[in-house]
């Protein structure tokens, strides 16, 4: 059973950027994006501070946030990635399988990834995301590389909004 402990704490500068940038497009009107809690089960509380220090996790969770842009469906994932290499084993197969449930479905799915080592964020459909996930099931390598990424898909921090997936969104709508 998969627990929770400091390492929790992985990701969190990226997802305080995602949750300021979602409240952003909600104040703005553009979308409605929640970040979906990973309900767990407190093993040992600190007892000065009240924080949890120890937890079993419920149920695997699905992706990170969901909500609708303009009326359409969307659903990511956040993931930071301090190499130039990422591993898909940091992708699970049950996100995947609601990924593509979630596109069958006429919605939006994708990864928000960050690579903090040099700054930069990307926006990968699902598409692409299965892409990897089936090379790597198939035999073939079970990470991707930076340099196997399409340079349109990158993210440019534009005045304060900090992950602009909204770029990404539209993007993706126009190809499909």
């Amino acid at each position: 059973m998969a627990t929770w402990n400091s390492r929790g704490l992985r990701g969190s500068t990226l997802e305080e950027f995602i949750n300021r940038t979602c409240e952003q497009y909600r104040e703005k009107g553009l979308a409605l994006i929640q970040k979906v809690p990973t309900p767990i089960t407190p093993v040992r509380i600190d007892q000065q501070s009240r924080h949890i220090t120890l937890a079993y996790f419920d149920q695997k969770s699905t992706v990170d946030y969901i909500g609708a842009v303009q009326g359409i469906p969307v659903c990511f994932d956040a993931k930071e990635c301090s190499t130039d290499n990422f591993p898909l084993q940091n992708i699970h197969a049950h996100q995947v399988e609601f990924m593509r449930d979630f596109e069958r479905q006429q919605g939006i799915a994708f990864l928000i990834l960050y690579f903090s080592h040099r700054d930069e964020i990307y926006y990968m459909p699902f598409a692409q995301v299965l892409k990897f996930w089936e090379r790597g099931r198939n035999g073939g390598l079970k990470h991707f590389k930076y340099t196997e990424l399409e340079p349109q898909w990158f993210l440019r921090k534009t005045g304060n909004i900090l992950v602009p997936f909204l770029e990404g969104v539209q993007r993706d709508l126009e190809q499909r």
